[in-house]
This record gives C-alpha cells, sequence and structure tokens, in this order.
C-alpha cells in the first residue's frame, strides 16, 4: 500500500476535521448517494454541501460515481485506510511507551515496602536514641 505524501495527509486530516464532512463519510459508509441524499440530514443549502463534498474529493476520500445523471458520491477508503495506518505508527509508539511506564511503575511499587520498612527502621532506632 503506498503511502501518502505530507500534502495528502494534510488533506485528509483537514478534511477529517470538520463534523459534516465524517457524517458524510459515515453515510456513505453505508452505500453511495446522491448529493440531495446526503444533504437530507443537514440543515445547510445543496451548494455548502457540494462545498463539503469538493473538499472530501480532492482529499481523496470519495469519489463520483459513474451515473452522470444523479452523480452519486462513493467512498473510497483506500485514502482513510492509508491515513489509519499512519496514525496507528503513533499508536503503537504510545503504547510502547505506557507498557515501559507500566513496567516501571510496577518495579517503583515493589520496591516502596521495602522503603517503607527501611523508614520505619531507622525511625525506631533514632527514637529509642532520644529516649
Amino acid at each position: 500500500m503506498p503511502s501518502l505524501s505530507a500534502d495528502q495527509l494534510d488533506m485528509t486530516f483537514q478534511a477529517l476535521a470538520d463534523r459534516t464532512r465524517r457524517a458524510i463519510l459515515a453515510r456513505l459508509a453505508e452505500g453511495e448517494a446522491t448529493v440531495n441524499e446526503l444533504a437530507a440530514p443537514f440543515d445547510m443549502s445543496q451548494p455548502s454541501i457540494s462545498r463539503h463534498l469538493k473538499v472530501l474529493e480532492t482529499a481523496g476520500l470519495i469519489e463520483r460515481g459513474a451515473n452522470a445523471q444523479f452523480r452519486p458520491r462513493r467512498l473510497k477508503p483506500e485514502t482513510l485506510k492509508e491515513a489509519a495506518v499512519w496514525v496507528d505508527q503513533f499508536r503503537e509508539l504510545w503504547a510502547d511507551s505506557f507498557d515501559r511506564l507500566d513496567d516501571y511503575l510496577k518495579d517503583v511499587m515493589r520496591e516502596t515496602p521495602r522503603a517503607k520498612a527501611t523508614k520505619s527502621v531507622r525511625k525506631g532506632k533514632t527514637n529509642a536514641r532520644r529516649k
């Protein structure tokens, strides 16, 4: 699978940053739809929906269907998959970091009872000397 260029990745995340466009993608995940079908759930004009569709098309997230009369749009999942692969790299990095932090905290917790026992022994010796 080819990886996204930096510009393509920017366009993809910019397109995904808008909730209307994410809702359009969610609808298209169910199957292709016309502009009017995509506009129906939103309180906005058809030209506004068309602008959102243009952003999604430019980002490579959707494409126009073959039926020129209705111009249905459909999801183009390859770009979204490539963006997910890019995000997964960072998820794995964070998971590794959290695993190391977890191991460190477990080591600290194992040492903590010994540290408390040592402090209490020292405290007892100090109190014994004062008497």
